[in-house]
């Protein structure tokens, strides 16, 4: 069994290469890595807050598009601005066009 910290780098690797202006899913990470489940993945990168700033943890939404962790950012806009940066349009916190945007590792 992998340790928490290998286990969120590994989650923080595959986050870190979802492409600018893409979402994926907690669901679509976890099965990835088959390392366990999407609520791991969600606990991982709230984690990643202030340790690793470097994850675009923004890019990560529920398996319907919905900002379902903005409430874990420092305000509760900031995952939707940051997505709105990236050109990502978001209404009534889900992610417009998520079908489209959604990215999917290919290895």
């Amino acid at each position: 069994m992998k340790s928490k910290n290998s286990y969120y780098n590994d989650v923080y690797d595959l986050v870190r290469i979802i492409p600018h202006g893409r979402v994926s899913t907690y669901g679509i990470i976890a099965n990835a890595l088959a390392l366990g489940s999407a609520r791991m993945v969600g606990w991982a990168l709230n984690q990643s807050f202030g340790e690793e700033p470097s994850v675009p943890a923004h890019r990560v939404v529920n398996r319907k598009g919905e900002l379902s962790g903005r409430v874990h950012f420092s305000t509760p806009t900031l995952m939707q601005e940051l997505l709105e940066s990236e050109g990502i349009v978001v209404e009534n916190n889900q992610v417009k066009d998520f079908d489209a945007l959604l990215w999917r590792p290919d290895f």
